[in-house]
């Protein structure tokens, strides 16, 4: 949903991030290294991802980035460094399948883009990062962006703090679409930049469509983004006509494939939706305007959809506020964005599977665990919602070693007190937070 605007060279994000890492590699302390020890939470109630049920008091062992044991009580474990957990409900690490950790949105986005380097957006993505993993989100899949390829790097070799990231880079778009980054400008400055093409994330016909997948994988993606329809936040009329055809969306698709990758859809319109699905895609994001057609045809293709009712609330809400989008944008953020929460309490009950997603960015970081009350509003239960964040997410970014609390699986764990299966405002209080072994925050 975040417009995308480039006015410099792409090739400067690299740049930018070599330098925030020299920046930060002295003074982050950012990666605390896993305990030699092994460490044992002692959780008073334990969400079992798999099943969707809320369980009794249990003793979770971890050892070198894994989990190592799980068993029923609070248990005193030989050797193990204890963490009282007792008060709290221990649940998988969550995972919001759709931010943008390059930016965020402000009354001065639309000229933050001609004002501001890339190393500018760099060093706020840190900030953003660290906040988003003490908000309880161990992993993120982040759906167009430049900076954060560098940014997931930067924390993989533990310079800065933030979640595990599954980074689509730029997003495909057609001329025009929500994703050319040359709209709005100008025309003498669209003359002297140039039309946007496949390097750009730009496309008009199938063999655009490949090429554009394999410059995401020369340049380091893990991921591919399309923008089916159009936007909310991009300077542009339409928010929901169709931007691609049926032929480039399976050319898009078919080409990731060849690189492991899955594709995941921004769409706000029936028709976009429905060719997107068609053509291949593994999520649906946002999905305004989805049809009872399109849920069957989602239903039926095992289509994943991730509603991102936070963003659509934003929005709605900021455009009443004169001055904070420009013209072309207010009234789309006002029609559409107060569309989204209903259209995912259709989807729930029509039986379209749903995982989680945010689209932050849009909203402040770090405020993510706010769908989770969305989704409930909904109708969604509490447990589901928990799901679709965890076990849910896994499937859709295709692993199998995260998502659920148990033995051989990732160590990424969080703990709120309370619990979240009853009272779904529990998650905006997170008490501790560990990813792959090493505990990041613990207010306890």
């Amino acid at each position: 949903m975040p417009r995308t605007l480039t006015t410099r060279p792409t090739a400067a994000a690299p740049l930018a991030l070599a330098v925030l890492a020299c920046a930060l590699a002295g003074a982050a302390q950012a990666a605390p290294a896993s305990p030699a020890e092994p460490t044992a939470l002692r959780c008073g109630k334990l969400f079992d991802a798999r099943s969707g049920k809320l369980l009794g008091p249990h003793t979770v062992t971890v050892r070198d980035g894994k989990i190592a044991e799980v068993r029923a009580g609070l248990n005193d474990v030989a050797g193990a460094r204890a963490v009282d957990l007792s008060q709290h409900t221990c649940t998988p690490g969550w995972t919001d399948l759709h931010v943008h950790l390059g930016g965020q949105s402000s009354a001065q986005s639309y000229s933050e883009g001609f004002r501001l380097d890339p190393v500018d957006f760099a060093f706020r993505a840190v900030g953003y990062a660290n906040k988003t993993l003490q908000a309880g989100f161990t992993s993120v899949r982040d759906l167009g962006g430049e900076v954060t390829p560098h940014l997931r790097d930067a924390i993989n070799q533990g310079l800065v703090a933030g979640p595990r990231i599954w980074a689509a880079g730029k997003s495909i778009a057609t001329t025009g679409g929500h994703a050319d980054p040359t709209n709005g400008m100008n025309d003498a400055l669209s003359h002297l930049i140039g039309p946007p093409g496949p390097t750009e994330g730009v496309i008009n016909s199938i063999d655009d469509a490949r090429q554009a997948v394999r410059q995401r994988y020369k340049e380091g993606s893990d991921v591919i983004k399309i923008t089916a329809t159009g936007g909310v936040l991009s300077y542009a009329k339409s928010g929901d006509a169709p931007q691609f055809t049926v032929e480039e969306v399976k050319a898009i698709v078919d080409t990731a494939r060849d690189y492991g990758y899955r594709v995941a859809a921004h769409a706000h319109g029936e028709e976009g939706m429905k060719r997107a699905v068609l053509g291949g895609v593994t999520s649906i994001e946002h999905g305004t305007y989805m049809s009872p057609e399109v849920m069957s045809l989602m239903k039926q293709r095992g289509t994943w959809y991730v509603p991102t009712i936070y963003a659509g609330r934003f929005v709605a809400d900021k455009a009443k506020i004169d001055g904070y989008f420009p013209d072309v944008v207010r009234p789309k953020a006002a029609r559409i964005g107060a569309m989204i929460q209903q259209t995912a309490a259709n989807a729930y009950k029509n039986g379209v599977k749903i995982a989680f997603g945010t689209d932050m960015g849009v909203g402040p970081h770090g405020d993510n665990a706010r769908e989770f009350v969305y989704m409930v509003e909904a109708g969604i239960p509490a447990a589901v919602a928990l799901q679709a964040a965890t076990i849910r997410a896994a499937e859709v970014l295709g692993v199998d070693d995260q998502g659920v609390i148990e033995t051989g699986k990732r160590a990424d764990i969080v703990a709120v007190k309370g619990d979240p299966v009853a009272d779904i405002n529990a998650v905006l209080d997170v008490a501790f937070v560990m990813k792959d072994g090493a505990v990041y925050k613990q207010a306890l």
